[in-house]
């Protein structure tokens, strides 16, 4: 064996240790089931390091890098592209799922590993099933099974490699290039950016003055919700902020992580194009063994004295039950029996709460993103009836939603799904910031009411972002 190898085993926090010879061996293994083609994974166990921290070492020169933050949870880095699908269209969420089976019914994965170690395909959606102009804007689904990937669960971690075999790729490279990866990163600080993180961020040179604007749409809105035609209505508006320098969507992350310890955080982007990140309080759905949840959240206020009135005030507690109720019965008309506590809770998201209801159900044998597709666009980010939402929504906001509002995340192995709502997010690239935020609309909503809420929201977040504002204009 080459001297480069005889280091006898990777550390890690448990009883779980791999030599280089067992890797060697389960390598040889996965290359025998594939028969010499196809994707293999394999996967060491790591002392305990932050991926967060460590996605920008892991990244070295891939296209493509993601970040899944829901610590104390599960926190999932990964980068490089071992097999991806784009596409756009009514089937988006049905071949997201078929192109999920197959890449990872179809890989050898040879070793026992813990859930938060399984492979997992990354998936970004778009809010719109396809662009407004075609070639513009991003694609209604991105799927990524990642060349790497390090997640993150408590006290374990764990370092996974994937490549098709075949050509310069053998079975023996790609363990050797996953050992010299996980003896790379264990040799690093545990936490080699977490200064990155306690840096204040640049900035903000100027930004869009949106209120105006936004102001008439929320007034023609209001016209179609107080007239009958739509139940409810959720308008979003986009501010663009100039910072003073660039900034790594990382360093953005770590300040989420310290103010939005609720939230889920995520960042995706592709090569040197824009980075969607943000943190988002709202699940569309989680699959756990055969179990799924779904969040019901609308109804916002700040933190504060008095935010408990926030349960007694009428117009949220409509806006919220009509989200309950469509989850609900999407669900139900799924086939499914959902279960929901009888009344919302409030839950806190940094310094803003939120009503809350839990919705579960047991899956049986319905493929998740079926239930997700069913499931999008909850009443909370678009309307009442759904489909007379979406097209108020196409002629009344001046901007491609994009990723906004849609779902985020991923589905492993075994079938376990976690998707996220990308709301209370922005995307950065260079030296501009976009930050979306939106209020619901519904009889009973008062204009400057919803400008507040809006207002409330980019704030927050801008404040969380750590941007400290100059003299310079950000909107009256």
């Amino acid at each position: 064996m080459s001297s480069r190898f005889s280091r006898p085993r990777v550390q890690a926090p448990s009883s779980v240790t791999t030599s280089f010879s067992t890797l060697l061996a389960a390598a040889a293994e996965g290359a025998r089931r594939l028969e010499g083609e196809g994707v293999l994974s394999l996967a060491l166990p790591l002392a305990g390091r932050d991926p967060m921290a460590l996605l920008s070492q892991l990244e070295q020169g891939e296209r493509f890098r993601f970040l899944w933050d829901s610590a104390p949870g599960l926190c999932l880095a990964a980068s490089g592209r071992c097999n991806s699908l784009e596409l756009s269209g009514p089937r988006r969420f049905e071949l997201a799922q078929r192109f999920s089976a197959v890449s990872l019914g179809r890989l050898a994965a040879p070793q026992h590993c813990p859930p938060l170690a399984r492979p997992r395909v990354l998936l970004a959606f778009s809010f719109f099933e396809s662009p407004l102009q075609e070639g513009e804007g991003v694609p209604g689904v991105q799927a990524v099974l990642p060349r790497w990937q390090l997640s993150r669960q408590g006290r374990h971690c764990w370092l996974r490699l994937q490549r098709t075999l075949g050509g310069e790729v053998s079975a023996r490279s790609l363990a050797e290039e996953l050992w010299e990866q996980a003896q790379r990163l264990s040799a690093l600080p545990a936490d080699p950016s977490a200064a990155a993180g306690d840096a204040a961020g640049p900035a903000v040179i100027s930004g869009s003055a949106w209120q105006e604007g936004y102001r008439s749409v929320v007034e023609r809105g209001l016209e179609l919700v107080e007239s009958g035609e739509l139940r409810k209505l959720v308008l979003a508006v986009r501010q663009q902020l100039h910072l003073a320098a660039p900034l790594d969507p990382l360093q953005l992350l770590a300040q989420l992580r310290r103010h939005q310890p609720g939230s889920c955080r995520f960042l995706w982007q592709r090569g040197d194009g824009p980075a969607l990140l943000g943190a988002s309080p709202e699940r569309l759905l989680t699959v756990r063994q055969g179990q799924l949840r779904s969040d019901a959240l609308a109804g916002t206020a700040p933190v504060g004295p008095g935010a408990e009135q926030l349960l007694h005030s009428d117009k949220d507690r409509r806006e919220h039950e009509l989200v309950v109720e469509a989850i609900t019965t999407v669900l139900q008309q799924a086939g499914l029996q959902p279960r929901r506590p009888r009344h919302p809770r409030l839950a806190r998201h940094g310094q803003l709460l939120h009503l809350h209801t839990p919705i579960t159900a047991p899956l049986a044998d319905q493929p998740a993103l079926s239930i997700a597709a069913a499931l999008h666009p909850t009443p909370a980010v678009a309307g009442l009836p759904r489909r007379a939402a979406m097209t108020a929504l196409r002629s009344l906001e001046p901007f491609e939603r994009g990723y906004y509002a849609a779902p985020i995340g991923w589905i492993d192995s075994e079938g376990d799904t976690e998707l996220r709502v990308a709301i209370r997010s922005g995307s950065l690239q260079g030296r501009q910031l976009e930050l979306t935020a939106g209020a619901g609309l519904v009889r009973g909503s008062a204009v400057e009411r919803e400008l507040a809420e809006v207002a409330l929201k980019l704030g927050v977040l801008q404040q969380q972002l750590d941007l400290p504002q100059t003299s310079s204009t950000i909107g009256p």
